[in-house]
């Protein structure tokens, strides 16, 4: 990926060019692997990331469980490093990469200075703790309210739209992860699912019918 004040440009047209010359200027780019932790509970955050390629899993961890909380996708940040970033708190989340991942790297103290000086950037964040807030709230909703067949489907459209091939290669254990409860368990769900023509394995792939 070529890294440049024109790729900002057109990449994050919100932002003024004072903005993207700060943002050429004081952070950085990095590539991560698929699964490596780049944020975790207890840590200050120095760094808040943009994910350029890529996806990256935001969740808590609690009596040896996972719990998800959302995917940050392409030109999306990380609400919950943005708000200890500039309050200068720990974290309170886990993120890890789900893919091999591109990631610009704003530091901490110059986005609090940006969050100041220039209006379009806080307006940039502000999409996000939407996005996120509706994500958690969906996420708990989908747990109260719904069987876990079906969160299973869900949790597979929304990971299939993510990596936007219209169809996905992932373990029952990755899936149990995800969702809190056992690979025995996400695995008759399965089952069931094909059975019942709600899914399709492809070339060892899940396609939703």
């Amino acid at each position: 990926m070529l890294y440049s004040r024109h790729f900002l440009q057109q990449k994050f047209a919100i932002f003024n060019n004072d903005l993207i010359e700060q943002i050429y200027l004081k952070s950085k780019v990095i590539e991560v692997e698929k699964g490596n932790e780049i944020l975790r509970v207890g840590q200050y955050v120095s760094v808040i990331p943009i994910v350029l390629s890529g996806l990256v899993k935001v969740y808590t961890f609690s009596d040896d469980k996972e719990f998800l909380l959302y995917f940050i996708k392409e030109y999306e940040s990380c609400i919950m490093s943005f708000t200890a970033g500039i309050n200068n708190d720990m974290s309170q989340i886990y993120a890890v990469t789900e893919e091999n991942s591109t990631l610009l790297l704003l530091p901490s103290t110059e986005v609090i200075k940006w969050s100041r000086q220039f209006p379009e950037f806080i307006t940039f964040y502000l999409k996000f703790y939407q996005n996120r807030y509706q994500d958690i709230i969906d996420t708990l909703r989908h747990v109260v309210f719904d069987h876990l067949d079906q969160r299973v489907l869900n949790y597979l459209k929304n990971r299939i739209e993510m990596e936007g091939k219209g169809s996905i290669k992932i373990t029952h254990k990755e899936i149990s992860i995800d969702l809190a409860t056992s690979r025995e368990v996400v695995t008759r769900i399965i089952k069931k699912l094909e059975n019942d023509h709600r899914i399709i394995f492809k070339n060892g792939r899940i396609i939703i019918s």
